[in-house]
């Protein structure tokens, strides 16, 4: 005996059976899609990165160039100042030999005072007495 809606018990489990698969393909198809979204996200992300890293590794080069640069200027600068130096070293060691003729030449040049310096005021000053 059929009922008279005609369900059928074996067509109602079917048509169950097929909406249950329908609804995990959806739910899987949805995961899919979100699992695109995030990674386009991160391939966004990974673009983004990979643009700063590059330039990142051209500011780096520009300092590398920089430091070298400066390295070449503080090498010289080193260099002026050992010169300077060692000529500073030799106005030391002739100014300390100049001192030292000026005061062997004022030991000749004695003065006393009240005392006749020529042989001429000399005489002059013993003819006097």
């Amino acid at each position: 005996m059929s009922s008279a809606t005609g369900s059928h018990p074996t067509a109602q489990s079917h048509t169950m059976t097929d909406m249950v698969q329908e609804a995990t393909m959806e739910r899987i198809l949805q995961e899919i899609t979100a699992v695109g979204r995030r990674l386009e996200g991160l391939d966004t992300a990974i673009t983004s990165l990979t643009a700063e890293i590059k330039s990142m590794r051209l500011d780096i080069a520009g300092f590398q160039s920089r430091v070298t640069g400066l390295e070449q200027q503080v090498t010289t600068m080193e260099d002026h100042i050992n010169s300077a130096q060692d000529r500073d070293e030799a106005l030391l060691y002739h100014c300390s030999k100049l001192i030292d003729l000026e005061d062997r030449s004022r030991r000749d040049n004695v003065c006393f005072f009240g005392f006749p310096e020529y042989i001429e005021e000399m005489r002059l000053a013993q003819g006097r007495l």
